[in-house]
Parts: C-alpha cells; sequence; structure tokens
C-alpha cells in the first residue's frame, strides 16, 4: 500500500545489485504482477527482470554461507577451533537420516525380539 515504486532493474544491472536493493526490486515486481494492473507484454518483462534478480540473490546468498564458520570450542591453547559452515540442505539431510534410522531400528528390534523371554519388553 504506501510502497514507493522503484524501477527495476535494467537488463544485466542485476548482477551488481546490493542484496537488499534486488530483494526490494524482486518484492515490488511480485507485487505488480499480482496485482495484475501490468499488461502482458510489461508482465512478461518484468518477470524475467524477477527471474535474474532472484537468481541474483541466491548467489549472493550462498557466497555469503560459503563463508559462515560454525565456532565448534577451544583448543588446549584456547584458541578457537573453526569448522566450514555445512552448505548440505537440510531437505537433503532429512532424506538420508531417516532411512538410516528406520532400518536400525529395524535391526534392533529383529534382535530383540529372539531375546524377548530374557530381557522382557515394554509392551
Amino acid at each position: 500500500m504506501g510502497k514507493k515504486k522503484s524501477a527495476p532493474a535494467a537488463k544485466g544491472e542485476t548482477d551488481s545489485l546490493p542484496f537488499e536493493e534486488a530483494l526490494s526490486q524482486l518484492d515490488q515486481i511480485v507485487c505488480d504482477l499480482e496485482d495484475g494492473s501490468v499488461g502482458l507484454e510489461e508482465s512478461m518483462r518484468r518477470f524475467e527482470t524477477g527471474i535474474k534478480l532472484l537468481r541474483s540473490c541466491h548467489e549472493i546468498l550462498e557466497r555469503a554461507e560459503q563463508k559462515i564458520e560454525l565456532l565448534t570450542g577451544f583448543d588446549a591453547d584456547k584458541n578457537p577451533v573453526n569448522v566450514p559452515f555445512d552448505t548440505t540442505a537440510t531437505a537433503e539431510q532429512a532424506n538420508t537420516s531417516p532411512g538410516k534410522r528406520k532400518s536400525e531400528a529395524r535391526k534392533t528390534t529383529e534382535t530383540d525380539e529372539s531375546h524377548d523371554e530374557d530381557i522382557g519388553t515394554l509392551f
């Protein structure tokens, strides 16, 4: 509603924009497209610009993410110990972890069932 409409970046300018400005322009493009107040040709042009801005924002975030290090503790001389940030998406981690847990749980259950008489069960 009281948003100032800024002119979208011209072709080739999306790569050099600061993250905040690119995100602001992308937000304005989305608002304009959702509003439906722009004609088809202009909508297509803004959509293409929006895709370029989105890619630019994603690249900026990836570069920033690669610079992040996690503090894991301190060594014997009290110096900080850092490890690189794990850039694996959490969705990818979720896909690998549960399968292992389920198969490990099955193995444990199968072996425990044969010893139920010795140990007893919870259920």
